[in-house]
């Protein structure tokens, strides 16, 4: 990926997440070179970035971190597409966090997960901060084909909080 690419996918990034949901630049930079992070584009007829969706792929499950489309389009279906042609190509487990359903907002996004397949899990869980001075961050796990056991709910987020979040225990 050159740096081009790079920057307006953090551009959409920027556009599509507060700043409690995402990394600093050279933060989200460096995940390019962790061997578990993946970033999937969609592009336009001009060869543009319009959209993108960035995973962790781990022995036992997937982590979808960010799903972003261009805020032009948003609403054409381009992100169903993008996940939906994910999902399909997973023989694993596929997790994602979302806020809880308290906003119409929050509701919407949960909704176009669940019209997807995925299932709004009931166990307590934060987002570890992805900046410095941020506070954790309380949100919901959803997952794909089904719910998760409160086993793997613990082993998966063991999982998240070190390989992602890099929280040492």
């Amino acid at each position: 990926m050159n740096e081009r690419e790079f920057d307006k996918i953090f551009a959409l990034m920027q556009a599509s997440f507060p700043e409690s949901e995402r990394r600093t630049y050279s933060g989200q930079k460096g995940l390019l070179t962790d061997s578990h992070y993946r970033l999937i584009t969609e592009t336009d007829n001009n060869n543009l970035i319009i959209a993108f969706l960035a995973a962790w792929e781990f022995p036992l499950f997937r982590f979808v971190e960010h799903i972003a489309v261009d805020p032009i389009i948003r609403g054409s279906g381009i992100g169903g597409k993008m996940m939906t042609a994910y999902m399909e190509e997973s023989k694993k487990p596929i997790l994602l966090e979302v806020e809880h359903p308290d906003t119409e907002l929050a509701q919407r996004r949960i909704g176009f997960y669940e019209r997807l397949g995925f299932y709004l899990n009931p166990f307590e869980y934060v987002q570890p901060p992805l900046q410095k001075g941020q506070d954790d961050l309380p949100l919901k796990i959803m997952s794909y084909p089904q719910l998760l056991t409160g086993e793997e709910f613990v082993l998966y987020k063991e999982n998240l909080y070190r390989n992602v979040y890099k929280i040492k225990d």
